[in-house]
């Protein structure tokens, strides 16, 4: 009993707390004493459910501290945290009374120090390559001279002015330019939608698709291009359809839009050189192989004039090739009288001496048929001598038939009419032979003087000559007694002094016209022709 009693002494006086009570006392005792702390670990465990917050631990090699980083602020986080990355976060030490635990509200948070920015740089670099988004087959070609050149850059630094000046001086280009931010939370987002942008446009509109985009910026910290680390950037990199250019930082900055890009170039002014080649260049080039191509052109005509003079040598003449053909023409013409004449004697014979062997017989059988007529009255022939008679009489209608003088005539005639057609058909042939290579001499005779500088003479300009030597320059035009001009339309002889004629028929210059006194006042030198 006497325990029962001390029992409710020793705790009837102290004060009773519901949960509720003694969470919020916590909760503003923890509060109060870390109302601003900064902590310094390594991101843990990390997750971004589809609310827009972060929820993350920081700890080191003893202990962790849960933390949470609510939607508003995630979105104004210049780097986004990573597992395994070495932090300091910014913020306020809270509880949390639903699950009895404490938390740390962060503010900000940053890497800590440039080592973790580069652990961070290397781990998304392996994690992005490992996708396939810097291999070298993805990476198109540059365009040998694009038409619209986009550039994605700040439209208010150096950069752009660098671009436009190398890109006039080297070959002008139409020039789009992307406004965009090159630092800071909105670098990234709107160097990658600008990229989208311009892959975006179409063909065929008032404002032109581009040919070649150029992602520039100038050189800085690591954090200040940090935003050309993003991964939404190097994204829409890999993506473009536009070759793509990367000149982001001084050439000893690398960023990951450079592995990304088609081509990187280590400043601005170089992206600008690779987009264009030099005007001034690219004309002597065309010079030169345009004088290659009139050179070969000529040697090609002069070699083939040289085949086609060979050619012609050996190729005989029409009268040559005929004179066979004529020959034989002649001689059938003059055997086919005689052939003729000797065929049909020959044919006469024979039916001469096929109607004396019938003749007998004819007569036998016609005695033979008034003998039996006159004792019988009205008998017939026998009939053996009279099948006999048929036949004997049915070849010699043959025979007369083929020795009918319009059926002789007839076969002679076709023979000619087929003999002219072909007679006639090798003079087509030999014509048409004789007009076609008759046609390509007189092309190439125009070719020939086509490429002569008789053509040029024509054309206004002048040959000047010194005996039989060419005047190119006006000091040897000076020193030369005696100089000739050719016109398209003669030859003109000038004295370098004054005095000029024309040559005669004989080749010899006329006496050159007396000069007039000098009037006073004017220069006695007279002009290029000899007159006042």
């Amino acid at each position: 009993m006497s325990d029962l009693i001390d029992e409710d002494e020793t705790t009837g006086n102290a004060p009773e707390f519901s949960v509720s009570e003694i969470s919020g006392a916590v909760k503003r005792t923890v509060e109060g004493a870390f109302s601003h702390v900064r902590v310094r670990g390594e991101v843990g465990r990390l997750s971004r459910p589809r609310s827009g917050h972060i929820y993350l631990d920081l700890k080191d090699d003893r202990s962790v501290l849960a933390g949470v980083i609510w939607k508003g602020v995630s979105a104004r986080l210049a780097h986004q945290p990573e597992e395994g990355m070495e932090v300091i976060a910014t913020g306020r030490i809270t509880t949390f009374p639903g699950q009895s635990k404490y938390q740390l509200v962060i503010e900000d948070i940053r890497p800590a120090g440039v080592g973790a920015l580069m652990a961070m740089l290397e781990k998304r670099r392996a994690a992005l390559a490992a996708e396939g988004l810097f291999d070298e087959d993805r990476k198109q070609a540059l365009p040998y001279l694009p038409e619209v050149i986009g550039v994605v850059t700040s439209p208010s630094g150096a950069v752009i002015r660098d671009i436009l000046h190398r890109l006039r001086d080297r070959f002008p280009r139409k020039v789009l330019i992307w406004p965009v931010a090159v630092q800071g939370d909105r670098c990234a987002p709107e160097v990658a939608n600008a990229i989208r942008g311009f892959n975006g446009m179409s063909a065929g509109r008032a404002l032109p698709r581009p040919d070649l985009v150029i992602v520039a910026r100038g050189g800085g910290s690591l954090e200040d291009l940090w935003g050309f680390n993003e991964e939404i950037v190097v994204r829409a990199a890999a993506e473009s359809e536009i070759p793509l250019i990367s000149a982001v930082g001084h050439e000893t900055d690398t960023t990951l839009i450079d592995f990304a890009a088609d081509k990187r170039a280590p400043t601005p002014t170089a992206a600008a050189e690779m987009a264009v080649p030099v005007r001034l260049e690219l004309l002597g080039w065309v010079e030169t192989q345009g004088g290659r191509l009139s050179r070969g052109v000529a040697q090609a005509v002069s070699i083939r004039k040289q085949r086609l003079g060979d050619l012609a040598r050996g190729l005989p003449r029409i009268e040559v090739l005929l004179e066979t053909p004529r020959q034989r023409l002649d001689r059938a013409m003059v055997q086919l009288g005689p052939a003729l004449r000797n065929a049909t004697q020959t044919r006469r014979l024979a039916a001469d001496r096929m109607a004396g062997r019938l003749r007998p017989a004819l007569e036998k059988g016609l005695n033979i048929k008034r003998v039996e007529a006159g004792r019988a009255g009205a008998g017939l022939v026998p009939r053996r001598l009279e099948a006999g008679l048929h036949s004997r009489k049915s070849e010699l209608a043959g025979l007369m038939r083929r020795l009918q003088a319009e059926r002789l005539a007839d076969r002679i005639v076709a023979a000619r009419a087929r003999f002219d057609d072909v007679s006639q058909s090798f003079t087509r042939v030999s014509a048409a032979s004789v007009q076609t290579r008759r046609e390509r001499l007189d092309a190439l005779e125009r070719l020939r003087q086509t490429l002569g500088y008789t053509e040029t003479l024509r054309r206004g300009y002048a040959v000047v000559r010194e005996g039989d030597t060419l005047v190119t320059s006006h000091s040897v035009a000076a020193k030369a007694a005696h100089l000739e001009i050719e016109f398209a339309d003669g030859r003109l002889g000038v004295l370098p002094g004054g005095g000029a004629g024309r040559k005669d028929g004989t080749g010899r210059k006329p006496a050159p016209k007396r000069s007039a006194p000098a009037r006073p006042g004017k220069s006695g030198q007279g002009n290029l022709f000899g007159e006042e």
